[in-house]
Parts: structure tokens; sequence; C-alpha cells
């Protein structure tokens, strides 16, 4: 798997911390750069170490999934990005609201909860034999940056953003999927 593939997966499980990261941003009445950048280290650190979690994980199974690991990999994106897709049509009310605090107990549960979904990936990784420690910091630096950017925008623009960058996000991830799976069973190059 090559960087710029590599890339765009980060950039795919980047948009619910992206998500989120608007919705915090939403709630400032003022920027504060502080919370910002540690909106940004939580779910930058939980969205790379989930992945690494998932890939020791795949690597316990690897052996007894080896002939099917592209079917696998691209299941388990669509599923993932399927997911993402049909809550960004989601309307305001349905799905969730911005929360209007803010504390380190908060920022832990939705850390995790906006990564869940790498940790799927770390599992294909094993799989597809990704080199892991590049790849998890290529999507923990890419989660960081975004949600940055996403506590930036959110603070200037409010939530109109939100669905969109889930729209995308599950998009990308469903394409990766099913280039893996093409490529192995050579459709295309």
């Amino acid at each position: 798997m090559g960087f710029w593939e590599l890339f765009l997966i980060a950039v795919g499980l980047s948009m619910d911390a992206f998500a989120v990261a608007l919705c915090k941003g939403l709630e400032m009445q003022k920027l504060n750069y502080r919370r910002a950048w540690l909106i940004a280290i939580f779910f930058g650190g939980f969205q790379g170490l989930m992945p690494l979690a998932g890939w020791l994980l795949g690597k316990q199974f690897e052996t007894y999934i080896t002939n099917i690991d592209h079917w696998v990999a691209f299941i388990l994106l669509a599923i993932i990005g399927g997911k993402m897709v049909a809550e960004s049509f989601k309307k305001p009310n349905e799905g969730e609201e911005c929360a209007d605090n803010f504390s380190i107990k908060e920022l832990f549960v939705l850390a995790i909860a906006t990564s869940i979904d790498a940790l799927a990936v770390g599992i294909t990784f094993a799989f597809l034999q990704v080199k892991i420690l590049p790849s998890v910091t290529l999507i923990a630096v890419t989660t960081l940056v975004l949600s940055f950017i996403g506590v930036l925008i959110g603070q200037k623009f409010g939530s109109k953003f939100k669905n969109k960058a889930e729209l995308a996000g599950g998009i990308i991830l469903i394409g990766i999927g099913l280039k893996i799976l093409l490529e192995h069973l050579g459709i295309i190059g």
C-alpha cells in the first residue's frame, strides 16, 4: 500500500474526529488554542493507537485469513465507509448534538468513539502486510491536524460541514476497500 492510499485512509478515518472537532469549536465563544490543541492531541493519539491495536490483533489471525484477506479488507472498509455515509444523511436532531461542556473525561470518551473504526482498519493492515509504524504515525498526524482545523472552522463557521465531512470520509474508505479488492482479483493493476 502506497503513501497516497494510506494518506486517503488517514483522511477518511479522520472525518469522524473532524466532525466532532467542528462541534467542539462551535461551542467556543472565543477561540481557545489550548483547548483546540488538546482536542487535536486526544483525537490524533487515539486515532493512531487504535489501528496499532487492531494490527496486533490481526497478526494473531493472519495465517488463517491470508487467502481471503482482500475480502476482509473490502468488507471492513465498506462497512465503516457505509456507516459514515449513512450518518452523513442524518438530520441534526437524529444524530449527535454538539455537547456544551469540556472535560478530559469527555475528550477521552469522544476520542475512543471516533477511533473505533481505526481498530478495524488496523486489522486489515495486518492482513495486507502494511508497515504499521509509518501508517499509524501518518493516521495520527493527519487526524491531529484535521481535528485542530476542525475546531478552528467550527468556531468560525458552525456545524454546516459536519455531514459533508462524514460523507467524504465514507466515500474515501469505500473506494480504498474496492481498490484493494479489485487489485487482489487482478481486475486493476
